[in-house]
């Protein structure tokens, strides 16, 4: 029961991403359904896409297990992939004990540019982080998702489609036609 309740209640959004500024406007994608909730399996594998830009930043990722409400509670799994070109990039997971929250967003601010004494400096150009929820209990949905993050692993240090990759994850909508016909597969 609890389990069905959080699939339909998951507040999440498996695209991230603003409006404004080079980097927080880029394109952010995790490779689940569209309800923003995903069982990896016993692969425990999971993946994001990465727009184009002309200049890349790092990609913070973070698991933490869901609190009360679907918020993230308790301690993160952190982890800062280095900055990237257009392509996608898979992760593996060590263990899933539980439901976990995963979000994913780009590092945008250098060190140089962090809070200021000035009082008016309170605009910034953060977007809103890509969020889905890691469960166990796997749908059929979930298994076609995890067919095409097992043939994406056999791409690793290769390329994909990005029609296939569109077509495969339900993207089509998003991999516009200024994106490169092949794309990169990371698997660090």
């Amino acid at each position: 029961m609890a389990q069905a309740n959080q699939r339909s209640a998951f507040p999440g959004r498996r695209i991230g991403g603003g409006t404004r500024g080079e980097c927080s406007s880029r394109v952010l994608a995790h490779l689940v359904p569209g309800d923003s909730v995903f069982a990896p399996g016993s692969a425990l594998t999971v993946a994001l896409l990465e727009g184009p830009t002309a200049n890349p930043r790092p990609l913070q990722v973070q698991f933490r297990p869901q609190g009360p409400g679907g918020t993230a509670a308790g301690p993160a799994m952190k982890r800062e992939l280095p900055p990237a070109p257009t392509g996608v990039t898979l992760l593996s997971l060590g263990s899933l004990k539980g439901s976990q929250v995963w979000e994913s967003s780009f590092r945008c601010a250098e060190a140089s540019e962090m809070p200021s004494s000035d009082p008016l400096s309170f605009v910034e150009t953060v977007s809103p982080p890509a969020l889905s929820l890691l469960v166990t209990d796997v749908t059929v949905k979930d298994r076609s998702f995890q067919a095409g993050l097992q043939k994406l692993k056999r791409l690793c240090g290769s390329q994909v489609a990005k029609a296939e990759l569109a077509m495969t994850f339900g993207l089509e909508d998003v991999i516009g036609p200024n994106w490169p016909e092949q794309l990169p597969v990371r698997c660090p």
